[in-house]
């Protein structure tokens, strides 16, 4: 017995300290190997592995505690096989991700792996169907993180898509769906990989939420995010320590979107999902009042916080992630309604329009908005209007109405502009006439607040909707205009 132990313990340290030819090559590449990443992750000693020494497996995976909560996580192991996907390797995912569903804890999958390992052939292809499937199935149950740290490709890019959020680490992550020789068949434009696959190219184009420029960066984002969360979808995200819960706001700017986010969130901090992707708007993790909140704030600097189609399809992703978890969802609305978009973009700027629509009328989590400047047409209905807000409240600058004051004065006044009437005071009235007085009195709002106070009533609004119980009509699930 003490030898079987002996050897059991030797296998096991062999593991842990790894090949040192190939863990001297993961870190001359800037990499750090899959058990150091996990140890960064987590509480210190508080990991335990699963099936250390099954073969062929080429993933590192266990549980333990991040910040005090209970976590999974599977980390590839480039320095075995190129962290190759394996029948094994899946069996080992899938065995962590059921137990994740039983206990309602979050996944963080840490992905470093040159793809399915090419001695299995085609057989590798169902051990990948298998990995999404329970993922599938996980998605608005437990959060999954998805962070890249390594080679992501072919099919492996779809842990992405299928993930809650997304981190991908400067220089050393690619999300390739394809090879480079495939994506340079223009061999008038040919790309480096980190052109092609890289995370700025990937943020830019809305393939991932987050990107940090090194490991050390991407696991303290991940912890960020997770601190955000709830453990699963029948829990409440832990309330944390507020700073001044009766703190006056100084941001008052209506137009100064990273002033007013940073004057409303606890202590300024949050964690902006998608920044390089649909910036028309924000979408933020933050804590208001010690409340986790997703925040969603329109940007007027941003062509007059106009909503073009992948904005849209920002919002509703973030709104619809939100509700899967109970998040309170706060939106701070500015903008002058949706993107006129050229002609063979209609369509597709009509559906994301309807998909953020869609997500805000779904959701059943607690809706506090807030009109800072101009509510118009679409960007009313589906953001800030009370058939979709559980409260909504306006500052006294906002607008509410069907048309911005330019195009009503031009669609409607021709005949005074004709007549010799000023097109600046024609203007200046319609905004008076769907102003917040105006809103306020038509009850298109539920209040008018001093912009100071604004933080104090996001508060209040939260904790008498903390306790917030809504559900839609029975069914298997609505079909989201995709």
């Amino acid at each position: 017995m003490d030898k079987v132990q002996e050897k059991i313990t030797q296998a096991k340290e062999f593991l842990k300290a790894g090949d040192e030819k190939r863990t001297a090559a993961q870190h001359a590449a800037g990499k750090n190997t899959a058990r150091e990443r996990v140890a960064k992750l987590f509480d210190a000693g508080s990991f335990t592995e699963i099936e250390t020494l099954r073969k062929d497996a080429n993933v590192v995976a266990g549980f333990g505690t991040v910040h005090g909560r209970a976590v999974y996580c599977f980390a590839q192991d480039y320095t075995s096989a190129g962290g190759a996907m394996t029948r094994a390797q899946a069996e080992k995912v899938k065995k962590l991700l059921n137990m994740a569903q039983m206990t309602g804890a979050p996944v963080v999958a840490m992905v470093d792996s040159n793809g399915i390992k090419v001695t299995e052939g085609a057989a590798a292809l169902p051990a990948y169907a298998e990995i999404f499937g329970a993922m599938t199935r996980l998605s608005g149950v437990c959060p999954m993180i998805t962070c890249v740290m390594g080679p992501c490709v072919g099919i492996a890019t779809l842990l992405t898509q299928v993930s809650d959020i997304s981190v991908q680490v400067e220089k050393i992550g690619t999300v390739a769906l394809h090879s480079a020789s495939v994506m340079n068949s223009d061999i008038a434009n040919i790309r480096t990989e980190e052109k092609l696959f890289g995370a700025a190219v990937m943020a830019e184009q809305g393939a991932v939420a987050l990107t940090c420029e090194n490991e050390d960066a991407a696991v303290a984002c991940v912890q960020d995010v997770l601190d955000a969360l709830p453990g699963c979808n029948v829990e409440d995200a832990p309330l944390v320590e507020a700073d001044d819960l009766n703190r006056l706001m100084t941001a008052v700017d209506g137009n100064d979107a990273a002033a007013v986010i940073a004057d409303v969130c606890d202590n300024g901090k949050g964690v902006e999902l998608y920044k390089h992707y649909g910036k028309a708007a924000h979408t933020v993790l933050t804590h208001i009042g010690g409340h986790s909140v997703g925040l969603v704030a329109t940007d007027y600097a941003v062509d007059s916080g106009r909503l073009d189609a992948d904005t849209c399809a920002k919002i509703a992703r973030f709104v619809r992630m939100c509700d899967c978890y109970q998040l309170p969802v706060v939106t701070l609305v500015n903008t002058d309604g949706i993107q006129v978009p050229c002609a063979c973009k209609q369509a597709k700027t009509i559906r994301a329009a309807a998909q953020m629509l869609y997500a805000y009328a779904e959701a059943t989590a607690a809706k506090v908005a807030v009109i800072t400047g101009n509510a118009i047409g679409a960007s009313y209905v589906a953001m800030g209007g009370k058939a979709i807000a559980d409260v909504c409240y306006a500052w006294p600058q906002a607008m509410v109405a069907p048309l911005t004051r330019q195009v009503a004065v031009a669609a409607f006044e021709n005949e005074k502009l004709d007549a010799g009437e000023s097109r600046e005071a024609l203007e200046e009235a319609y905004a008076e006439q769907t102003g917040a007085l105006h809103a306020a009195e038509n009850a298109l709002v539920d209040e008018v607040i001093d912009p100071q106070d604004t933080r104090k009533v996001i508060i209040n609004a939260l904790e008498f909707l903390y306790s917030k119980r809504d559900v839609n009509p029975p069914k298997k699930h609505g079909n989201m205009p995709l």
